[in-house]
């Protein structure tokens, strides 16, 4: 009995040390796939969001309701009886952050060591997150975008997002935020073609407790560039805002 006793032993610890070893082989398998660049997993490349996050930002929110406080929440209904010309987005203005991230435009990505930028179909937007260590010098003046510090967290970037506008909103259903909102994001490449989002928002102001959005990016292949497409111009077109100048640049025959 005691020397079944410790064979089973020894059979449980070189299954053990074998799972182990296999474990050990798949990370190592899984990090050897991911680019690198400096070390750190290599973001660049053109990327676009897969949903209707844009549409309405709770078809991605982790336990699908964003906990609203009452005001807030009446807030909520009253603009998405007018989102169709109270959105933002309907006079073109920043979408603001984390909006741009998955509006129906492809983005781009460039990555030094101390900088990640990213660079917007949708009319020419850029972000510029700062990976240096260095602090804000302007912190506390909002704009429509932010402010974006980030770090490396192992194999994962995290950027704390600060100083934006209660200007902008989350989606077409009018879901918003206060000037107080702030946004931990944290982008991770669980392979070569897919880039990992998420997103805690917190704000007091106009919440109960932080939450939390995750979404996929789709590596784009069939693009070299990001492409423009300018809102304004886009919308003066559609409206008629403007009278077309007669085509006199054609050669003549």
């Amino acid at each position: 009995m005691g020397s079944g006793f410790l064979r089973c032993g020894r059979f449980f610890l070189v299954g053990f040390v074998l799972s182990l070893t296999m474990l050990a082989a798949s990370v190592m398998a899984r990090q050897n796939a991911i680019p690198r660049v400096d070390g750190k997993p290599n973001l660049q490349g053109i990327w676009k969001a897969a949903n209707n996050a844009a549409t309405d930002i709770q078809s991605i929110v982790e336990g699908g309701e964003i906990p609203y406080k009452p005001a807030a929440a009446e807030k909520k209904r009253e603009n998405f009886k007018t989102r169709q010309t109270a959105d933002p987005l309907s006079s073109c203005y920043m979408p603001g952050v984390p909006r741009i991230m998955y509006l129906d435009y492809p983005f781009q990505i460039f990555q030094t060591r101390d900088h990640v930028a990213f660079t917007f179909q949708w009319s020419s937007v850029f972000r510029l997150i700062y990976t240096n260590g260095k602090p804000n010098p302007h912190a506390g003046v909002d704009s429509w975008m932010g402010d974006s510090r980030g770090h490396w967290e192992g194999d994962t970037l995290v950027v704390e997002v600060a100083d934006q506008n209660d200007q902008t909103w989350f989606d077409l259903a009018g879901n918003h935020h206060s000037a107080k909102m702030r946004l931990t994001e944290r982008y991770t490449l669980p392979d070569a073609d897919t880039l990992r989002y998420e997103a805690t928002v917190t704000d007091p102001d106009t919440f109960t407790k932080p939450w939390k959005i995750t979404m996929p990016f789709h590596r784009v292949k069939n693009m070299d560039r990001v492409l423009e497409y300018q809102c304004q111009a886009e919308k003066e077109e559609k409206n008629g805002d403007f009278e077309r100048d007669r085509r006199t640049w054609y050669p003549k025959g």
